[in-house]
């Protein structure tokens, strides 16, 4: 308890005061690393949080000058504690149906990894508010637009490429097939290869680029870390217990953690394609095709693979639960809820 108390006093703290203008040199060179951008998104984040937590101190916590008011007010001392209960529910409730449309809001502000939580959270067996959990749902088709192109994509991948991205693809189509928290992946083909004439094939030069956002590597990190403390103010105000929202956390973290290393992504996928190409392991007898990784194009921040034509794997399970019988009109993410 009084560790979460420091939490919400330190990142508090931040959030009232990480935004002021300084003009120290110092400060100023420091907000342009790394570091400095994590702490401005933390920042950023506690100053829109903090009225929603404080009104949550405020109306329910046992310390708090106005819940002691209130309870002299109207001699809680003489109600049974079912009554008791029954009230901070109610006051609970309230609370959940006011400030949902802010925390939707904080999300939709920050996007990345914040847009990814409320999805995650829409659907989740945690017991989220169900207030919450309605303005979340809104996540899973009504998300923000991708990065653009030309002032993002196009620079990240020439950096890590090395040189301009029209010497290395015939084309690449602007607009993004997928787009997730951290990257966008973008069609494109190879351009032919006057020495390997054999290799000249469309299907074989046909491509998917995924690319990392350039400040994921920063932006993840303090998403993470601004994520975990909120948690434990959530547990602190018993909006979810606490062993429930530890496990979740840590799962979380570790995943987007994981999503962030493209490297062992990259190495992952060249070995499982290998693996594929055993006509006797389990991949050719079940028709089950993997992409090709190519390798001479793959970084830290890109993978280039294999473009294989098909439908999106939400649209195929939906066909194969409808031949089952099962109602997807409510769409995938109704039918796991329910």
């Amino acid at each position: 308890m009084l560790s979460t108390a420091r939490t919400i006093v330190r990142r508090t703290a931040i959030g009232l005061t990480g935004t002021a203008a300084v003009g120290a040199a110092a400060v100023t060179a420091y907000a342009y690393t790394d570091q400095g951008a994590g702490f401005q998104r933390e920042a950023r984040f506690w100053s829109q949080v903090f009225p929603v937590v404080a009104d949550y101190y405020i109306r329910t916590a046992s310390s708090s000058p106005y819940v002691k008011l209130q309870s002299y007010i109207s001699n809680d001392d003489e109600d049974n504690e079912e009554t008791r209960r029954r009230k901070r529910q109610q006051t609970l409730d309230e609370l959940h149906e006011r400030h949902a449309p802010d925390m939707l809001q904080v999300m939709l502000d920050l996007k990345g990894l914040y847009i990814k939580l409320g999805q995650v959270l829409s659907v989740t067996a945690l017991p989220v508010p169900e207030p919450f959990r309605v303005r979340f749902r809104t996540l899973q088709s009504d998300v923000p637009g991708w990065e653009e192109f030309d002032s993002v994509v196009k620079p990240t991948l020439e950096e890590e490429f090395g040189r301009p991205i029209e010497e290395i693809f015939e084309w690449i189509d602007p607009e993004p097939c997928g787009a997730a928290s951290i990257g966008q992946a973008h069609r494109a083909r190879l351009r032919a290869s006057p020495d390997s004439p054999n290799d000249n094939d469309d299907r074989d030069r046909d491509v998917i680029v995924k690319v990392q956002y350039p400040a994921a590597s920063w932006q993840v990190p303090a998403d993470i870390e601004c994520v975990g403390d909120f948690l434990k103010i959530c547990v602190y105000f018993g909006v979810v217990d606490e062993e429930s929202a530890k496990l979740s956390y840590d799962e979380f973290s570790r995943q987007f953690l994981a999503e962030l290393d493209y490297d062992n992504e990259r190495e992952n996928l060249r070995i499982v394609y290998e693996s594929s190409l055993d006509p006797e392991a389990p991949y050719q007898k079940r028709n089950v095709v993997i992409p090709k990784p190519y390798e001479s194009l793959c970084t830290g921040k890109a993978i280039t693979m294999q473009y294989l034509p098909g439908p999106k794997l939400e649209e195929e399970a939906r066909r194969q639960l409808e031949l089952l019988g099962i109602d997807t009109s409510g769409g995938i993410a109704q039918i796991v809820r329910d």
